[in-house]
């Protein structure tokens, strides 16, 4: 058995001076998905090149301009997605720090990304900038988390039927692209995160894509040098070891499998 860590991709990105142009034969499930891909790639252009654009995108003011780089997909410098984005999740994780020998294989073996753009990439895959988030919705295509959720089962099933574990650290809107059948055999772990107010639990979007980001990293460093959980107790042990993690607690699965793991903050 071995983990599946499922990531968001992040708002926040560093796109690179250089490097080669999108490739789109070698993304992750390019058989199945190129012609997905370009088919949101050229809706998203005539989306990117209206006058509405930032409406339709759901750009904020200092992103506005940002619809332009839409325009230039297959021209854009490109880098692997994990050096790409760099928003706090990204930066909790530090992926591309997963020095040991095994990092980059363990990257591109056992982490898949979300992304409205391109449905589903290794972290390894290399991309360029862009901006389209899944809850946005395309002229032909709809909205991109249904859209997805059409596609994905026949490419994400079969990776998660050899992982067994599959880490959950998406958000919600990403985690609606994709979820295992029903009649899937292995676990699902959704990570969750609190943190402690007062004596009181809060939700705080900005610590959980933190503390998500810490777990993702630990783990992927951890699997680079052999030693990665293959169990949900054993993800939940690394949680705990967390700085800034006082408690992980790990529920029950349901009865498709599902478990949650709430990382507690101090």
């Amino acid at each position: 058995m071995r983990v599946l860590i499922l990531l968001p991709p992040s708002e926040g990105k560093t796109p690179p001076c250089s490097g080669p142009r999108l490739d789109l034969s070698s993304l992750l499930a390019a058989d199945r998905l190129t012609a997905t891909r370009r088919e949101v790639m050229d809706q998203l252009a005539r989306v990117s090149s209206a006058a509405d654009a930032t409406a339709v995108l759901g750009l904020g003011p200092r992103s506005s301009a940002d619809a332009a780089l839409n325009l230039v997909l297959d021209e854009a410098p490109c880098a692997p997605a994990h050096e790409l984005y760099t928003g706090v999740l990204y930066a909790a994780a530090n992926l591309g720090g997963a020095g040991a020998p095994g990092g980059a294989e363990a990257l591109s073996r056992h982490v898949v990304i979300l992304s409205g753009l391109w449905g589903a990439v290794r972290a390894t895959d290399r991309l360029p900038d862009h901006r389209l988030a899944m809850g946005a919705s395309l002229p032909g295509c709809g909205r991109l988390g249904t859209f997805w959720k059409e596609r994905l089962p026949a490419v994400l099933g079969p990776i998660a039927e050899e992982a067994g574990l599959v880490v959950d650290a998406r958000s919600s809107t990403y985690a609606a692209a994709w979820q295992p059948d029903r009649s899937w055999g292995g676990e699902l772990l959704r990570i969750r995160a609190v943190r402690l107010r007062q004596g009181r639990r809060q939700v705080v979007s900005h610590h959980a894509k933190h503390v998500r980001g810490l777990l993702a990293g630990e783990l992927i460093a951890l699997r680079a040098d052999g030693r990665a959980p293959s169990t949900a107790s054993g993800v939940a042990e690394v949680g705990a070891g967390l700085a800034g993690v006082a408690d992980a607690e790990l529920s029950a699965p349901d009865r498709s499998g599902r478990r949650d793991l709430t990382l507690v903050m101090a």
